[in-house]
Protein backbone atom coordinates (compact mmCIF):
# COMPACT_ATOMS: atom_id res chain seq x y z
CA UNK A 1 0.00 0.00 0.00
CA UNK A 2 1.25 3.12 -1.14
CA UNK A 3 0.99 7.03 0.87
CA UNK A 4 -2.49 8.59 -0.08
CA UNK A 5 -0.29 11.37 -1.53
CA UNK A 6 -3.24 13.00 -3.48
CA UNK A 7 -5.69 13.10 -0.46
CA UNK A 8 -3.53 14.65 2.06
CA UNK A 9 -2.31 17.49 -0.81
CA UNK A 10 -5.62 18.30 -0.56
CA UNK A 11 -6.23 17.85 3.20
CA UNK A 12 -3.52 19.91 3.46
CA UNK A 13 -4.68 22.56 1.12
CA UNK A 14 -7.90 22.69 2.77
CA UNK A 15 -6.47 23.33 6.43
CA UNK A 16 -4.20 25.89 5.20
CA UNK A 17 -6.37 27.70 2.79
CA UNK A 18 -3.85 27.41 0.20
CA UNK A 19 -4.29 27.19 -3.67
CA UNK A 20 -2.28 24.72 -5.89
CA UNK A 21 -0.25 27.76 -6.90
CA UNK A 22 1.20 28.12 -3.10
CA UNK A 23 1.77 24.42 -3.25
CA UNK A 24 3.58 24.53 -6.18
CA UNK A 25 5.84 27.28 -5.15
CA UNK A 26 7.09 25.89 -2.04
CA UNK A 27 7.61 22.47 -3.54
CA UNK A 28 9.34 23.93 -6.23
CA UNK A 29 7.40 22.31 -8.99
CA UNK A 30 4.64 23.91 -11.57
CA UNK A 31 0.89 24.20 -10.77
CA UNK A 32 0.72 21.80 -14.00
CA UNK A 33 2.64 19.25 -12.37
CA UNK A 34 1.00 19.38 -8.81
CA UNK A 35 -2.65 19.31 -10.49
CA UNK A 36 -1.34 15.92 -12.48
CA UNK A 37 -0.47 14.60 -8.98
CA UNK A 38 -3.83 15.62 -7.74
CA UNK A 39 -5.76 14.06 -10.58
CA UNK A 40 -3.41 10.77 -10.11
CA UNK A 41 -2.10 11.70 -13.78
CA UNK A 42 1.57 11.95 -12.76
CA UNK A 43 3.16 9.37 -9.85
CA UNK A 44 4.98 11.77 -6.92
CA UNK A 45 8.85 11.54 -7.00
CA UNK A 46 10.27 10.19 -3.14
CA UNK A 47 12.19 13.61 -3.12
CA UNK A 48 8.33 15.68 -3.75
CA UNK A 49 7.15 13.44 -1.03
CA UNK A 50 9.61 13.94 1.56
CA UNK A 51 9.41 18.03 1.02
CA UNK A 52 5.75 17.89 1.32
CA UNK A 53 5.11 15.91 4.37
CA UNK A 54 8.01 18.14 5.51
CA UNK A 55 6.07 21.54 4.83
CA UNK A 56 2.98 19.76 6.54
CA UNK A 57 4.55 19.38 9.64
CA UNK A 58 6.05 22.07 10.12
CA UNK A 59 3.72 23.70 9.22
CA UNK A 60 2.09 22.59 12.35
CA UNK A 61 -0.64 20.19 10.19
CA UNK A 62 0.39 16.62 11.99
CA UNK A 63 -1.90 14.51 9.55
CA UNK A 64 -0.91 11.31 11.44
CA UNK A 65 -2.18 12.20 14.75
CA UNK A 66 -5.26 13.87 12.91
CA UNK A 67 -5.72 10.53 10.75
CA UNK A 68 -5.48 8.41 14.07
CA UNK A 69 -8.46 10.67 15.39
CA UNK A 70 -10.27 10.46 12.35
CA UNK A 71 -9.65 6.68 11.89
CA UNK A 72 -10.77 5.97 16.01
CA UNK A 73 -13.79 7.93 15.34
CA UNK A 74 -14.39 5.34 12.79
CA UNK A 75 -14.13 2.27 14.65
CA UNK A 76 -15.08 3.58 18.71
CA UNK A 77 -18.54 1.27 19.16
CA UNK A 78 -17.82 -1.21 16.11
CA UNK A 79 -16.37 -3.63 18.10
CA UNK A 80 -12.86 -3.01 16.64
CA UNK A 81 -9.84 -2.19 17.81
CA UNK A 82 -7.45 1.12 15.99
CA UNK A 83 -3.51 -0.68 16.16
CA UNK A 84 -0.17 0.67 14.91
CA UNK A 85 3.06 -0.40 13.45
CA UNK A 86 6.29 0.66 12.84
CA UNK A 87 7.99 -0.53 10.26
CA UNK A 88 11.56 0.06 9.55
CA UNK A 89 11.16 0.42 5.85
CA UNK A 90 7.34 -0.70 4.46
CA UNK A 91 5.55 -4.25 4.74
CA UNK A 92 6.12 -6.31 1.10
CA UNK A 93 3.15 -7.94 0.70
CA UNK A 94 0.25 -9.55 2.78
CA UNK A 95 1.42 -9.34 6.61
CA UNK A 96 2.81 -12.19 7.86
CA UNK A 97 2.96 -14.42 11.38
CA UNK A 98 6.54 -14.39 10.69
CA UNK A 99 7.04 -10.78 9.90
CA UNK A 100 8.93 -9.90 13.21
CA UNK A 101 12.07 -12.03 14.49
CA UNK A 102 11.64 -15.06 16.94
CA UNK A 103 13.35 -13.69 19.65
CA UNK A 104 10.77 -11.06 20.12
CA UNK A 105 8.59 -10.97 23.66
CA UNK A 106 6.41 -14.06 21.94
CA UNK A 107 8.14 -15.21 19.34
CA UNK A 108 7.23 -15.05 15.79
CA UNK A 109 4.80 -13.07 14.73
CA UNK A 110 3.35 -9.67 13.45
CA UNK A 111 3.42 -7.23 16.03
CA UNK A 112 1.28 -3.87 16.67
CA UNK A 113 0.99 -1.39 19.29
CA UNK A 114 -2.22 0.70 20.95
CA UNK A 115 -0.21 3.98 20.64
CA UNK A 116 0.61 5.62 17.51
CA UNK A 117 3.70 7.31 19.38
CA UNK A 118 5.13 4.47 21.02
CA UNK A 119 4.58 2.55 17.16
CA UNK A 120 6.66 5.46 15.62
CA UNK A 121 9.26 5.52 18.71
CA UNK A 122 10.28 2.00 17.92
CA UNK A 123 11.78 3.07 14.44
CA UNK A 124 12.56 6.61 14.27
CA UNK A 125 16.06 6.00 14.50
CA UNK A 126 15.79 4.44 11.14
CA UNK A 127 16.15 6.58 7.84
CA UNK A 128 13.44 4.81 5.36
CA UNK A 129 10.84 4.18 8.53
CA UNK A 130 7.08 4.45 7.81
CA UNK A 131 3.85 4.14 10.30
CA UNK A 132 1.26 1.48 9.24
CA UNK A 133 -2.16 2.14 10.96
CA UNK A 134 -4.51 -0.70 10.90
CA UNK A 135 -8.00 -2.35 12.24
CA UNK A 136 -8.28 -5.66 14.39
CA UNK A 137 -11.59 -7.36 14.66
CA UNK A 138 -11.12 -10.00 17.66
CA UNK A 139 -14.47 -11.62 16.81
CA UNK A 140 -14.41 -15.79 16.78
CA UNK A 141 -10.71 -15.51 18.01
CA UNK A 142 -9.07 -17.21 21.18
CA UNK A 143 -7.17 -14.55 22.48
CA UNK A 144 -4.75 -13.88 25.74
CA UNK A 145 -4.06 -10.79 27.54
CA UNK A 146 -1.15 -10.40 30.16
CA UNK A 147 -0.54 -7.65 32.36
CA UNK A 148 2.45 -6.72 34.25
CA UNK A 149 2.50 -9.67 36.69
CA UNK A 150 5.10 -12.71 37.04
CA UNK A 151 3.33 -14.60 34.40
CA UNK A 152 4.28 -12.16 32.07
CA UNK A 153 7.59 -11.65 33.41
CA UNK A 154 8.42 -15.07 32.72
CA UNK A 155 6.78 -15.53 29.28
CA UNK A 156 8.83 -12.87 28.35
CA UNK A 157 11.85 -14.35 29.83
CA UNK A 158 10.98 -17.34 27.95
CA UNK A 159 10.41 -16.62 24.58
CA UNK A 160 13.66 -14.27 24.87
CA UNK A 161 15.61 -17.14 25.81
CA UNK A 162 16.53 -16.76 29.27
CA UNK A 163 14.81 -19.52 31.00
CA UNK A 164 16.60 -22.93 29.36
CA UNK A 165 17.67 -23.35 32.66
CA UNK A 166 14.16 -24.16 34.10
CA UNK A 167 12.97 -25.27 30.69
CA UNK A 168 11.65 -29.06 32.62
CA UNK A 169 10.24 -27.36 35.53
CA UNK A 170 6.16 -27.42 35.67
CA UNK A 171 6.06 -23.33 35.77
CA UNK A 172 7.89 -22.94 32.24
CA UNK A 173 5.49 -25.78 30.89
CA UNK A 174 2.35 -24.00 32.20
CA UNK A 175 3.31 -20.67 30.39
CA UNK A 176 3.89 -22.77 26.73
CA UNK A 177 0.49 -24.31 27.56
CA UNK A 178 -1.21 -20.89 28.09
CA UNK A 179 -0.99 -19.77 24.50
CA UNK A 180 -0.22 -23.33 22.91
CA UNK A 181 -4.22 -22.83 21.16
CA UNK A 182 -3.95 -18.96 20.75
CA UNK A 183 -4.81 -16.76 17.96
CA UNK A 184 -3.35 -13.50 19.37
CA UNK A 185 -1.75 -11.85 22.43
CA UNK A 186 -2.29 -8.63 24.04
CA UNK A 187 0.39 -7.82 26.35
CA UNK A 188 2.12 -4.84 28.10
CA UNK A 189 5.41 -3.55 25.44
CA UNK A 190 8.46 -4.63 26.26
CA UNK A 191 11.73 -2.58 25.67
CA UNK A 192 15.33 -2.80 26.35
CA UNK A 193 14.76 -0.96 29.97
CA UNK A 194 12.35 -3.92 30.62
CA UNK A 195 14.72 -6.81 29.63
CA UNK A 196 17.31 -5.05 31.78
CA UNK A 197 15.30 -5.33 34.67
CA UNK A 198 13.41 -8.91 34.04
CA UNK A 199 17.11 -9.87 33.68
CA UNK A 200 17.95 -8.87 37.24
CA UNK A 201 14.74 -10.39 38.27
CA UNK A 202 16.36 -14.09 36.18
CA UNK A 203 20.00 -13.39 37.36
CA UNK A 204 18.37 -13.26 41.15
CA UNK A 205 19.05 -9.81 41.66
CA UNK A 206 15.46 -8.60 42.69
CA UNK A 207 12.09 -10.07 43.66
CA UNK A 208 9.23 -11.19 41.55
CA UNK A 209 7.66 -7.80 43.57
CA UNK A 210 10.27 -5.63 43.24
CA UNK A 211 10.65 -6.70 38.95
CA UNK A 212 7.01 -6.35 38.87
CA UNK A 213 6.87 -2.94 40.31
CA UNK A 214 9.61 -1.54 37.93
CA UNK A 215 8.36 -2.97 35.50
CA UNK A 216 4.69 -0.91 35.94
CA UNK A 217 6.81 2.19 36.38
CA UNK A 218 7.91 2.26 32.91
CA UNK A 219 4.72 2.38 31.54
CA UNK A 220 4.93 1.82 27.86
CA UNK A 221 0.79 0.83 26.53
CA UNK A 222 -0.26 -2.05 25.38
CA UNK A 223 0.76 -4.20 22.24
CA UNK A 224 -0.95 -6.79 20.08
CA UNK A 225 0.69 -10.13 18.84
CA UNK A 226 -0.72 -11.92 15.86
CA UNK A 227 0.33 -15.47 15.87
CA UNK A 228 -1.67 -17.04 12.87
CA UNK A 229 -2.96 -16.22 9.56
CA UNK A 230 -6.21 -16.95 11.11
CA UNK A 231 -6.06 -13.94 13.31
CA UNK A 232 -4.40 -11.89 10.07
CA UNK A 233 -7.42 -12.29 8.36
CA UNK A 234 -8.98 -9.85 10.72
CA UNK A 235 -6.33 -7.65 10.63
CA UNK A 236 -6.82 -4.65 8.03
CA UNK A 237 -4.31 -2.46 7.24
CA UNK A 238 -5.91 1.22 6.67
CA UNK A 239 -3.19 3.44 5.83
CA UNK A 240 0.30 3.63 5.20
CA UNK A 241 1.51 6.84 7.11
CA UNK A 242 4.60 8.74 6.06
CA UNK A 243 7.07 9.80 8.50
CA UNK A 244 9.16 13.15 8.17
CA UNK A 245 12.70 12.93 9.93
CA UNK A 246 11.05 16.22 11.80
CA UNK A 247 7.75 14.09 13.06
CA UNK A 248 10.27 11.17 14.34
CA UNK A 249 12.89 13.61 16.04
CA UNK A 250 10.10 15.22 18.18
CA UNK A 251 9.04 11.30 19.83
CA UNK A 252 11.99 10.57 19.64
CA UNK A 253 12.87 14.01 22.45
CA UNK A 254 9.29 12.52 23.98
CA UNK A 255 10.76 9.66 24.26
CA UNK A 256 13.91 10.79 25.91
CA UNK A 257 12.21 12.53 28.59
CA UNK A 258 10.05 9.63 29.28
CA UNK A 259 13.18 7.19 29.76
CA UNK A 260 14.07 9.57 32.43
CA UNK A 261 11.64 10.19 34.33
CA UNK A 262 10.72 6.31 33.91
CA UNK A 263 14.25 5.63 34.96
CA UNK A 264 13.79 7.64 38.21
CA UNK A 265 10.22 6.03 38.80
CA UNK A 266 12.12 2.31 38.64
CA UNK A 267 14.92 2.86 40.85
CA UNK A 268 12.12 4.34 43.71
CA UNK A 269 10.11 1.14 42.73
CA UNK A 270 13.28 -0.86 43.20
CA UNK A 271 13.85 0.84 46.62
CA UNK A 272 10.07 0.75 47.84
CA UNK A 273 9.58 -2.90 47.45
CA UNK A 274 13.24 -4.56 48.58
CA UNK A 275 12.74 -7.90 50.68
CA UNK A 276 9.36 -8.26 49.54
CA UNK A 277 8.11 -11.26 47.34
CA UNK A 278 10.53 -14.56 46.32
CA UNK A 279 14.00 -14.76 44.47
CA UNK A 280 13.58 -17.18 40.94
CA UNK A 281 15.58 -20.23 42.78
CA UNK A 282 12.84 -20.60 44.89
CA UNK A 283 9.53 -19.70 42.66
CA UNK A 284 11.27 -23.04 40.77
CA UNK A 285 11.60 -25.32 43.24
Amino acid sequence: MSYMVEKDLEGVMEILGCSMDDIAKKLGVSRITVSNWLNGRHEISSKHIDEFYRYAFESGIHLNKIKEQLYREDVIGDDKVLLFHGAKTKIEGKIRADYNRKINDFGNGFYCGESLEQSVMFVATQKESSLYMLKFDPANLNGKKYTVDREWMFTIAYYRGRLEKYCDTKTVKKLIEATKDVDYIVAPIADNRMFEIIDQFIDGEITDIQCQHCLSATNLGMQYVFLNEKALKQVEILEHCYLTDSEKNEYLLSRQESFRVNLDKVKLARRQYRNQGEYIEDIMR
